[in-house]
């Protein structure tokens, strides 16, 4: 049974970790005056890396066997293209604008799940959609005039992104079917630093001792960030906690304010409520369908 105090201090961690999230979008369009895109995303799986390292090796090499290389590469895949198209975002939209396309992927989810997993899809999640997608217009304003592009490159390449951290979800839900969580974030951190280490072949800049303050403040406060999620939800259910997950939003919209004078529109409020409703009522049915259809499915994803 979950207590109250379990509850509070549940939404506490959630909201903590929102916070290290939005802090990081802050770090990430500071630095990105700087440096490319490729260099964030290396020095935030870089650091994080190594702040896991510990962990990962009191566990020894004899749990590192798998038996399925492809789904992590594939979650390795979907996360760090995740990682570059919200990083972008970041650094050329209003961060409350970015923060909130980041937060679009649990709509997404069940759609992956029903097109991969055969789960099962309700008249509840196609409710959730549609609320969802008409949150998205809603904060992008598309110009319907003739002639003009509907949206923002920048905002495709943000919701782009929802969309592959939504497989990279849907991805773990499938690994940990036979996969231990310690498995999974091992080779996602491995994989995740090779892929992005590529690039740096051909846009590797020496940042600054400014720029490498910065770097570091980004990739821990995600990975504190990542923690302080993963502790919240150890808590209390997702299906009551995932309401605190878009206070990441208001964060971003008062960093956004108060750094960059970035106002607060009537649209940003209308469309974070409409995802909110969207991501909760989603994510609902989709737990609802993993406890229906047994254990394995059901196994909640590991962090990272």
């Amino acid at each position: 049974m979950v207590t109250q105090r379990s509850l509070l201090l549940g939404a506490s961690f959630i909201v903590a970790g929102e916070l290290c999230f939005a802090t990081m979008g802050v770090g990430i369009r500071i630095v990105s005056a700087e440096l490319p895109n490729e260099m964030i995303v290396f020095a935030r799986n870089l650091v994080g890396m190594l702040l896991l390292a510990p962990w990962l090796l009191r566990r020894g090499a004899g749990g590192l066997m798998t038996g399925v290389p492809h789904l992590h590469l594939l979650r390795a895949l979907a996360g760090v293209s995740a990682m570059y198209c919200f990083f972008y975002a970041i650094a050329k939209m209003p961060l409350a604008e970015a923060m909130l396309l980041k937060l679009t992927a649990p709509v997404f989810i069940p759609l992956i799940a029903m097109l991969w997993l055969q789960e099962q899809v309700t008249g509840l999640v196609w409710v959730a959609l549609g609320i969802g997608f008409a949150g998205v217009l809603v904060i992008l304003e598309p110009d319907l005039s003739p002639g003009s592009a509907v949206v923002s490159p920048v905002a495709l390449i943000g919701l782009l992104g929802g969309v592959l951290a939504a497989l990279a979800k849907v991805t773990v839900r499938r690994l940990s079917a036979t996969e231990p969580p310690s498995r999974i974030v091992f080779y996602f951190a491995l994989i995740a630093g090779a892929i992005s280490a590529v690039p740096l072949l051909w846009a590797w800049q020496t940042p600054s001792p400014s720029a490498l303050l910065w770097l570091l403040g980004v990739a821990c406060s995600a990975t504190l960030g990542q923690l302080a999620l993963t502790r919240g939800l150890s808590l209390a259910p997702a299906s009551r906690m995932g309401a605190f997950g878009y206070s990441a939003v208001l964060f971003g919209a008062g960093y956004g304010w108060l750094i960059w004078d970035e106002p607060v529109t009537a649209g940003l409020v209308a469309g974070s409520l409409l995802i909110a409703v969207a991501g909760v009522l989603a994510g609902r049915s989709t737990r609802s369908a993993r406890h229906a259809a047994g254990p394995a499915t059901a196994a909640g994803p590991a962090p990272g």
